[in-house]
């Protein structure tokens, strides 16, 4: 039987045009075409602050993907705004808030990707740094402006864990769009893989039967093989329950 997997959507306010101001209902339609290829189901699930219909969107599907999008409101882990913090969507913190804890009460497998990493990270009480300028040490670049596909740092993959039966190499490169990262990992997780900063860019639950953080973008390089056992982990995952 075919699965579903639900891809949280993110809302998109029209700049110009014939509607500026007008919102939209979006997600990337990378996410899209990554599902497909590994024979899923996409389904989009709009933001929405209506309790009862978000518990109906997790009922309807077999895993959860959590997309990227803004930045986490800092508020969610005690922390006021910071001077370099970018755009933030307390309405969809919100959402994926209430998409995780319903996601964890059918214990379907959840993948969170960027954002949908740090959101997964400071739901579970862990916290992040609101830009990599604020680390005490110095970052390397995790933003490249153009080329989505290209890959600019190195990933170093941590033994005995679900990163290193995916990349039995130890070490592979990855594309970069974030400015904030984790500061504090929350309790229950284990880092899988971080980049020669020390910024944690893949991290798994020790609790839950499959609940996994990517800091890349994985689903932008959809049209290659060098991320489709990650999917297919994912997918595997879902089709096993």
């Amino acid at each position: 039987m075919i699965k579903t997997i639900g891809i949280s959507a993110n809302i998109l306010v029209d700049q110009d045009g014939m509607f500026p101001g007008y919102k939209r209902c979006y997600v990337n339609q990378d996410y899209i075409r990554t599902i497909v290829k590994h024979g899923a189901v996409p389904v989009v699930l709009p933001v929405t602050n209506d309790e009862a219909v978000i518990e109906a969107q997790i009922k309807l599907i077999d895993g959860l993907l959590l997309s990227g999008g803004q930045d986490v409101s800092p508020q969610l882990y005690d922390e006021d705004p910071q001077d370099k913090l970018g755009e933030t969507l307390l309405m969809r913190d919100e959402f994926d808030f209430k998409l995780i804890e319903k996601a964890k009460e059918r214990y379907i497998p959840i993948l969170g990707i960027c954002r949908g990493a740090q959101v997964l990270n400071v739901f579970h009480g862990g916290s992040l740094y609101q830009d990599t300028s604020y680390r005490p040490i110095q970052t390397i670049r995790h933003w490249q402006p153009k080329n989505p596909t290209e890959k600019t740092h190195e990933i170093r993959v941590f033994p005995k864990t679900r990163l290193s039966e995916l990349f039995p190499s130890g070490r592979f490169c990855v594309n970069s769009f974030h400015h904030q990262v984790i500061n504090k990992l929350a309790e229950g997780f284990v880092v899988m893989g971080q980049s020669n900063d020390g910024v944690i860019e893949a991290f798994e639950s020790t609790t839950y039967p499959y609940m996994v953080g990517i800091q890349w973008h994985p689903e932008m390089l959809w049209h290659e093989s060098s991320m489709d056992d990650l999917f297919k982990d994912f997918i595997n995952q879902v089709e096993g329950r």
